[in-house]
C-alpha cells in the first residue's frame, strides 16, 4: 500500500440521530488506512486516509450505507436550505390538517355524521407525506439491523392509521352516526369499533414540531466559519509595474506587492515595504490599542488600517493566512462535540426495543390465551400507540422555547439543546479581558496639568488637536472633553506624525500631543512631575500622552480600556454559582494583573496569543475542569468552540458569537451569570419533562397489554402527557435576573 496520506471533510446528509452517525463512521472506518470522525451536530465527516483511497471512494461507501455525502461547498448558504425548506411545509400541513383531527375525536360536539371519514381524510397526509422522514428513517434502520425512535414513531403511526382504516373499512367503527364518548374510564373496548386516527395525526405533528425547532437551530452550524471568512477584505489594490490594479482577492499570490489606505481592510498576511500607520487588530486579537506599523512590521489580514498609506507584500494567502487558520480551529473544536448525544436518543436505545418486546409479547400472550385475534392485535397496536413518544418528541423543544424565549428577554440567547447537559457541572469560568471584563474602548480617566497650568486648558487644548485625527486615543480624549466642555476650539495648520503625535495650532498658539520622545524632539521635555505622572500610568498598563505648547510641557492626558462597572460584582455572583473565574488575554501581563486585582480575580493567564488560548481551555479540561468561556473577538472563536460552554457577548464579533453555545445580547457580565442560571434551569425542566413525558407512557403500556385501555383513555392520556410537557416548560416564563435591577 502506498504511504500517501491524505484528509478530507465530506458534508453528510440524511442522518436523523446520533446513532446514524455512529453507523457512518463504522463503515467508513472498515476501508483499509481510513479513519473516520463523524459529527452529527454539524452533519460533517472528517476522514483520514493512509493509501490510496479516494474522496469519490469514500462518498460512495456513505451512500451504500444509505445517506448522502459530498465535499464541501466552496460557498455556503444560510439563506437558502432546500431541506429545511421542505421539513417547515410538512410541520405547516401537519398542523392544519391534524388539528381539526384531534378536536373531532376528543370532542363529542363536533362529531358529526360521518366525521370519522373526514379525519381518515385528512389524516391521510399527515400520516404519509408528512410523517416521510420518520418512515424513511425507519426503513433505513430495518435494512441495517438497528432500532431508533424514529422506528417506534413510524410504527406506532403506522400502526394506529392501519388499524384505524381495518376498523372503518371492515369493523363497526365505519357506520353512519358512530360517536367516540369521551370517557376516562379502564375498561376492555371493541378494537374493530374505535378508530386512533387523532393519535396518528397528532403524534405526526408534534414530533415534526420537535424535529423543526431542532433543525432550525443546527441550520446554522456553519455560521462560525462563515463569519471568519467574511471578515476579510474582498478584494484588493495590486502594484503592477507602478500601477495600482484593483482585483478580487482570489487572484493574489505570495510575493506581490499590494496597497492599503486608511480605512481600508488589509488584504492578507504580509510584512510593510513602505510607509507607517495604525493598525486596528480588535476583530482578531480582541485588543482595543491600534498598533503601530512601519516598514519591516508584519501585518496580518483583515485587521484595518486606520492611520497613513501602507504598502505591503503578500506572505500568505488563502489557506495558509492567520484568519484561515482560526477558521479551522473552530471547525476542529466544533467537532469535538459530537460525543454529546441528545437525550431523546439515549433513552431510545433501550426504551424502543422494550416496547417492541411488550407488543410482540401481547400478541402472542393473548393467541394463546384464546382471547381472539382481534383482541390480541387491539392490544398489541394499543401498546406500540400509547408508547409512541409524543410528549417525549415535545419535551426539549418546548423547554427550549420557553426557555430561549424568556433568554431573551433578559438579553440571553441559547442555540439548542445540545449546548444545556454540561451547565450542571462547569466549575471553572474563563473569561477574556477586552470587551468582556472592560468595556473594550479606550476612555479618558486622568489629566494631569503641569505645575501652575489649569486641567481644564490642558485638556481644551489637547481635544482641539486630536479631534481631527482618527485614533481611538484620540477618539477617547475628544469624548472625555466633549462630555466636559461641549464646542471644542477650531484648529488649524493641523499635521499627523504616524506613531509618534499630532500637531496645530489653537487659539493662535502651536500645541503639540504625543509621546514624550516626540514632545523631546520638539523641545518640549517633561519635568519631574510630569515624568512621574507618565510612569505610573504605563506601570498600572495605561496609555499616556503628553501635551505641550511654547515650549514646554503644559500636562498630560491618561486613557485606559476601562473595566465595567458591574464587573465585580458580577464575577462575585459567579464564584456563589460554583464558578472558579480565570482571566485569558492577549495583553501584557502587566495590564491583566492590573485588571484582576480590581475585579478581584486570582488567576491570570496573559500574553495568550489565539492559538494559545484554545490550548489553554483544554488545558484546564485535562485537569479534570469543566470550563465555561467567556469572550468577545474573533481571537476567542476557537477557544468559545473548544470550550464545554461558550458564552459570546453580543457587543462583540460575528465569529465569536456563532462560535459559541450562549449569546449575551446586553453585553455585561450579569448576562454571563443569568446564562448559567437560566441553562442550568431550563436543563432541569427538560430532564423533569422527559422523565414524565415517560412515566405516562410506561404506566399506561400494561394497561394497553391487558387490553383494559379505552381508545379516548389513550387519546386522553397523550394529550395530557403534552399539555403537563407545556405547562411544566412555561415555568420558565417566571425566571428573574440576578442583575441588580439598575442594569436589568
Amino acid at each position: 500500500m502506498s504511504e500517501h496520506l491524505a484528509s478530507y471533510d465530506l458534508e453528510i446528509g440524511g442522518m436523523t440521530c446520533a446513532s446514524c452517525a455512529a453507523r457512518i463512521e463504522k463503515r467508513l472506518n472498515r476501508i483499509d488506512g481510513v479513519t473516520a470522525s463523524v459529527n452529527y451536530a454539524t452533519e460533517k465527516a472528517h476522514v483520514e486516509v493512509a493509501g490510496d483511497v479516494l474522496a469519490d471512494d469514500l462518498i460512495s461507501e456513505v451512500v451504500r450505507t444509505g445517506y448522502s455525502a459530498a465535499l464541501p461547498r466552496e460557498t455556503e448558504s444560510s439563506e437558502t436550505d432546500p431541506a429545511y425548506d421542505v421539513l417547515r411545509r410538512r410541520l405547516i400541513v401537519a398542523v392544519a390538517l391534524a388539528v381539526p383531527v384531534i378536536a373531532m375525536a376528543m370532542v363529542e360536539a363536533l362529531q358529526f355524521p360521518g366525521w370519522q371519514w373526514a379525519s381518515l381524510a385528512l389524516a391521510l397526509p399527515v400520516v404519509t407525506w408528512a410523517a416521510w422522514p420518520f418512515h424513511r428513517a425507519a426503513v433505513l434502520n430495518a435494512r441495517h439491523r438497528t432500532v431508533t425512535m424514529d422506528t417506534l414513531i413510524s410504527v406506532g403511526v403506522s400502526a394506529a392509521f392501519l388499524w384505524s382504516l381495518y376498523a372503518l373499512v371492515f369493523g363497526t367503527a365505519g357506520m353512519w352516526g358512530m360517536t367516540h364518548p369521551f370517557r376516562f374510564t379502564i375498561e376492555r373496548g371493541d378494537g374493530l369499533g374505535t378508530i386512533y386516527l387523532e393519535v396518528a395525526a397528532g403524534v405526526t405533528m408534534f414530533l415534526l414540531l420537535g424535529r423543526f425547532l431542532e433543525q432550525r437551530s443546527k441550520r446554522t452550524a456553519g455560521a462560525a466559519l462563515r463569519a471568519l471568512g467574511e471578515l476579510g477584505a474582498k478584494d484588493v489594490s495590486v502594484l503592477r509595474d507602478g500601477v495600482e490594479q484593483r482585483m478580487p482577492l482570489a487572484h493574489l499570490v505570495v510575493g506581490d506587492v499590494f496597497v492599503v489606505r486608511p480605512g481600508e481592510k488589509i488584504a492578507t498576511d504580509g510584512v510593510v515595504r513602505e510607509g507607517s500607520s495604525a493598525v486596528d487588530a480588535s476583530m482578531l486579537t480582541g485588543e482595543s490599542v491600534p498598533v503601530e506599523v512601519r516598514a519591516g512590521d508584519a501585518v496580518t489580514g483583515a485587521t484595518v488600517n486606520v492611520g497613513g498609506r501602507l504598502v505591503v507584500t503578500a506572505t500568505r494567502v488563502g489557506a495558509d493566512t492567520q484568519l484561515a487558520r482560526m477558521a479551522r480551529l473552530v471547525e476542529q473544536a466544533q467537532s469535538g462535540k459530537a460525543e454529546a448525544q441528545r437525550l431523546a436518543d439515549r433513552l431510545s436505545t433501550v426504551f424502543v426495543p422494550i416496547v417492541f418486546t411488550i407488543a410482540a409479547v401481547t400478541l402472542v400472550a393473548w393467541l394463546i390465551g384464546g382471547g381472539g385475534v382481534s383482541a390480541a392485535f387491539t392490544a398489541a397496536v394499543a401498546v406500540l400507540i400509547i408508547a409512541c413518544p409524543c410528549a417525549l418528541g415535545l419535551a426539549t423543544p418546548m423547554a427550549l422555547l420557553v426557555g430561549t424565549g424568556r433568554g431573551a428577554q433578559l438579553g440571553v440567547l441559547i442555540k439548542g439543546p445540545e449546548v444545556l447537559e454540561s451547565t450542571r457541572r462547569v466549575d471553572t469560568v474563563v473569561l477574556d479581558k477586552t470587551g468582556t471584563v472592560t468595556s473594550g474602548r479606550m476612555t479618558l480617566v486622568d489629566v494631569i496639568p503641569a505645575d501652575g497650568e489649569g486641567e481644564a486648558e490642558v485638556l481644551r487644548r489637547a481635544a482641539a488637536i486630536e479631534d481631527a485625527s482618527e485614533h481611538p486615543v484620540a477618539a477617547a480624549i475628544v469624548r472625555g472633553a466633549v462630555e466636559r466642555f461641549g464646542d471644542l476650539p477650531a484648529v488649524s495648520e493641523f499635521r499627523s506624525i504616524q506613531g509618534r503625535g499630532v500637531a496645530g495650532v489653537v487659539d493662535g498658539v502651536q500645541v503639540t500631543v504625543g509621546r514624550p520622545a516626540f514632545l523631546s524632539d520638539e523641545s518640549a521635555p517633561l519635568d519631574g512631575r510630569l515624568l512621574a505622572a507618565f510612569e505610573t500610568a504605563e506601570d498600572r498598563a495605561h496609555t499616556a500622552v503628553v501635551v505641550a505648547w511654547g515650549g514646554r510641557a503644559r500636562g498630560a492626558l491618561v486613557v485606559s480600556d476601562v473595566v465595567k462597572p458591574d464587573a465585580r460584582e458580577a464575577i462575585a455572583a459567579l464564584r456563589d454559582l460554583g464558578l472558579e473565574p480565570v482571566l485569558l488575554t492577549g495583553d501584557n501581563q502587566r495590564a491583566a494583573e492590573a485588571v484582576a486585582a480590581e475585579v478581584g480575580i486570582r488567576s491570570v493567564r496573559a500574553g495568550v496569543l489565539p492559538e494559545q488560548k484554545v490550548a489553554e481551555v483544554e488545558a484546564l479540561q485535562r485537569q479534570g475542569k469543566v470550563v465555561a468561556m467567556v469572550g468577545d473577538g474573533v481571537n476567542d472563536a476557537a477557544a468559545l468552540a473548544a470550550s464545554d460552554l461558550g458564552i459570546a457577548m453580543g457587543t462583540g464579533t460575528d465569529a465569536a458569537i456563532e462560535a459559541s453555545d450562549l449569546t449575551l445580547v446586553r453585553g455585561d457580565l450579569w448576562g454571563a451569570v443569568d446564562a448559567i442560571r437560566l441553562a442550568r434551569r431550563t436543563l432541569a425542566i427538560i430532564r423533569g419533562n422527559l422523565f414524565w413525558a415517560l412515566a405516562y407512557n410506561v404506566a399506561a403500556i400494561p394497561l394497553a397489554a391487558l387490553g383494559l385501555l379505552n381508545p379516548m383513555l389513550a387519546g386522553a392520556a397523550m394529550a395530557f402527557s403534552s399539555v403537563f410537557v407545556v405547562l411544566n416548560s412555561l415555568r420558565l416564563r417566571r425566571f428573574r435576573s440576578a442583575a441588580p435591577r439598575a442594569i436589568r
